[in-house]
């Protein structure tokens, strides 16, 4: 696949790519791309840019060079600023992780190099994370610091893997490799690579797998919406949303082509509306 000329966000720290109905968002901060609040705003950027473009159907989420996908928040800079920054700074990082998370299109992290603290959260907030086999580990060491993952990562990694083992994950610190993080459910799914290139060509090539035509990405998107907002409601209002969910696409052009080319025993070819 192609994708054009990357775009480097106003505050320099994330890069924007498209092609193919694929959005490739990369965290730019060398030497481990450690986040900011600079960071922060051209993710938010990136991620609405993505969301109103109707071309893209699936964003890929990925950090520059083979070493880090995320070390996590920038800590000297946390050291220079006032506790009033940080809440504000917190807050809005959770804001942008949930409009990754709320936005209707399926969000893969790409996970190339080591994935820790606020960086794990992040790829906590994509819906499906790929990783490159031995090549990085991942971990909320945040006690360290005497301070707790902020950045969703106690909610969302209890979401995962359970309450009891997120706990543990959290109060020990410890680091682990992509591996155990598959066992856990953590990563999605691992790839063998040889560099970093191939490594996001993989990734790339499987997040072309859930795009039109050969998938309704439209009804990819809105299997995200139905699983990440209605798992957190009772039942019976997370049914009320998978309805009105459903009712949409069963408007849409893709289920109609999708149930004519069943009855008529042929392929479907979707066009993501």
């Amino acid at each position: 696949m192609t994708l054009n000329s990357p775009e480097v966000l106003p505050n320099g720290r994330v890069s924007y790519a498209t092609g193919d109905g694929i959005a490739l968002l990369t965290l730019t901060n060398p030497p481990a791309n450690g986040y900011s609040y600079e960071m922060m705003r051209d993710l938010d950027e990136a991620i609405v840019r993505a969301r109103f473009d109707t071309a893209v159907q699936v964003l890929v989420l990925a950090g520059e060079g083979e070493k880090f996908f995320c070390a996590g928040a920038d800590i000297s800079m946390l050291n220079d600023v006032t506790p009033e920054f940080k809440y504000a700074f917190c807050l809005h990082a959770n804001e942008t992780m949930l409009r990754l998370e709320h936005t209707p299109k399926l969000v893969i992290a790409a996970l190339g190099g080591h994935c820790v603290g606020g960086g794990l959260e992040i790829a906590l907030a994509a819906d499906l994370r790929v990783a490159r086999r031995g090549h990085g580990k991942c971990g909320l060491p945040e006690i360290a610091l005497g301070v707790l993952p902020g950045t969703g990562g106690t909610q969302r990694l209890a979401r995962i893997v359970g309450k009891s083992k997120a706990i543990e994950l959290m109060a020990t610190g410890d680091l682990f490799d992509f591996e155990t993080a598959e066992r856990l459910g953590i990563v999605s799914k691992l790839v063998d690579a040889d560099d970093d290139a191939a490594f996001l060509g993989q990734v790339l090539d499987y997040a072309r797998s859930f795009t039109s035509p050969g998938k309704a990405a439209m009804s990819v998107g809105h299997i995200k919406r139905a699983v990440q907002t209605g798992a957190e409601l009772p039942l019976e209002a997370g049914l009320a949303l998978e309805r009105e969910l459903q009712a949409k696409l069963f408007a849409s052009d893709d289920a109609r082509e999708g149930i004519a080319a069943f009855v008529e025993k042929r392929k479907p070819e979707f066009k993501g509306r």
